[in-house]
């Protein structure tokens, strides 16, 4: 449940009214107490505001109270919202019409619905509101967090890159997906390739493939559970899409699924992980579909945000090798589709991050074992076939309308790597070069290199992935990365920099933007 809060509303709230709430009495026994049980988030946060969520351990009203300044002199306190059991006890807040640029604090209480004289113990968080003027913009990208069985392990320091990536105080977080692996056992013990043990903390939930609504909730909350994953969310707002472990591996509505699930209907599936995840994050909800993920997020004079889905509007993943356009070759849909063109043609932002959950031509096969389906865009070496035929046609709009300094942020693939797309080495060639940059695993194993198709004329300018031999490298094996993109607001310069846990910075490039057609 999301509610509104008008700029009048914040502003002119009685002190009396916020005397009255902050001065509430509590029971002596802290176990009495409602509980904030996995910190607060916030997240799509643009020029008026942002959304906040938390979640109780019991039927309560979120109490939120916000200020510009740390110490919560002259807080207001909004109207309350219920969390109940309908929704896991979670719940949203949209925080709108706040100023631009605007650091912003906000402080949580959960009040007991059945004993109103009762609440939690405050949880406090923070964002910035995107800036009206030309000011410094920064923020990390990543995707894939406790895949592969690699969970908390608090003998590593837990989830370590959350913490890295905190030092660099970005304004947001752009998570690419596998935002959890609801297929995925969390063990108590993995045995590593050395002798050594690597040691979990479990959840009984965990000991399993998801497949309840309570399951995938889980999965998301089993995260939540790591000191680093909580501290970076309270500073950190979060931009956030999925892919396909918040289901299961590799899912279209063609998926068959493996014993392991005695559910058998990878639509419910589908359903309840969808429900799961838009209740466990801080996202502005769309009123035109319910439940949509793609969506615009304006950061600024010098950035606008594409946020793709490439999951729930795709065909199945055959073999895809249709020359002509249709419901067998959808990856993102004609809707979606036309919805990204808009938004590109009336961007006027300097730059236009087009955050897609899948790298454009890095060969994912949906059969790995036997190299067969596919999974991802790229269909292998030649002209565009079944799903890049999206990609085409998207990069001859690009150009053809004059669009200019478009960038393509990416995870899935557990390696980090930094691509050129040359139109001179491609075999489709209507387009204006342009970057893609691959980021990840933040906390799962390592993986790769994959194989890259000519359709779109990659260049690799930088991979770092583990040699042969070596896939599936824990988190303590320090192969964990992430991006980082720096936007100069005199400038408007952009530098992306690939990371790793260690904050070792890999390799970096510095983008100068290009003017663009009069509009």
């Amino acid at each position: 449940m999301t509610i509104r809060i008008s700029r009048r509303r914040l502003l002119t709230t009685a002190a009396a009214t916020s005397i009255g709430v902050l001065a509430m009495p509590y029971l002596s026994r802290a176990a009495d107490r409602p509980q904030i049980t996995h910190g607060v988030q916030s997240g799509d946060v643009g020029a008026d505001g942002g959304v906040v969520w938390a979640r109780a351990d019991r039927p309560s009203h979120m109490m939120v109270e916000v200020a510009t300044t740390e110490s919560f002199s002259h807080a207001k306190v909004l109207p309350p919202i219920a969390a109940l059991p309908e929704s896991d006890f979670t719940a949203k807040m949209l925080l709108e019409n706040l100023p631009a640029g605007q650091e912003t604090f906000y402080r949580v209480r959960f009040r007991d619905l059945a004993h109103p004289a009762i609440s939690s113990e405050p949880a406090i968080g923070r964002f910035r509101t995107a800036p009206a003027d030309r000011r410094d913009v920064s923020f990390v990208w990543g995707g894939d967090v406790a895949g592969q069985g690699w969970g908390i392990n608090p003998d590593d320091g837990g989830m370590v890159t959350f913490a890295t990536m905190r030092r660099h105080r970005p304004d947001f977080l752009l998570h690419s997906g596998d935002t959890i692996y609801a297929d995925g056992v969390i063990a108590a013990e993995v045995k590593l390739a050395d002798g050594k043990v690597w040691k979990n903390v479990t959840i009984p939930e965990k000991a399993k493939v998801a497949e309840t609504l309570d399951e995938f909730r889980a999965a998301h909350k089993y995260n939540f559970l790591d000191d680093n994953v909580r501290a970076f969310n309270a500073e950190v707002p979060i931009f956030v899409q999925w892919d396909d472990h918040e289901v299961t591996n590799n899912w279209s509505a063609s998926k068959q699924l493996p014993a392991a699930y005695k559910e058998r209907s990878i639509g419910l599936l589908a359903a309840r992980s969808a429900r799961a995840f838009h209740e466990m994050y801080p996202m502005r909800e769309s009123l035109a579909e319910p439940g949509r993920i793609y969506r615009t997020l304006h950061y600024g004079p010098h950035l606008d945000v594409f946020m793709l889905d490439e999951r729930s509007y795709r065909g199945a993943n055959g073999e895809n090798q249709q020359t002509a356009y249709g419901p067998e070759s959808y990856f993102l849909g004609p809707d979606q589709l036309a919805w990204l063109k808009r938004g590109l043609l009336n961007s006027r932002a300097t730059w236009k991050v087009i955050a897609s959950d899948m790298p454009l031509s890095i060969i994912v096969y949906d059969d790995a074992a036997n190299r067969s389906g596919s999974e991802a865009f790229a269909q292998g070496d030649g002209p565009p076939r079944g799903r890049e035929l999206e990609i085409a046609d998207i990069l001859r709009f690009i150009k053809s309308a004059g669009i200019v300094n478009t960038v393509w942020l990416t995870a899935d693939v557990h390696y980090a790597a930094a691509h050129y797309y040359n139109p001179d080495k491609a075999q489709f060639q209507d387009f204006e070069p342009f970057w893609e940059f691959v980021a990840g695993p933040l906390h799962a194993g390592t993986f790769g290199p994959n194989q890259l198709d000519n359709t779109f004329g990659p260049e690799v300018k930088f991979i770092k992935a583990p040699g042969q031999g070596q896939q599936n490298l824990p988190p303590s094996a320090g192969m964990q990365f992430f991006g980082h993109v720096r936007i100069e607001g005199a400038t408007g310069q952009m530098t992306v920099t690939l990371r790793d846990r260690a904050d070792v910075a890999l390799w970096s490039t510095t983008l100068d933007p290009r003017p663009g057609k009069p509009g």
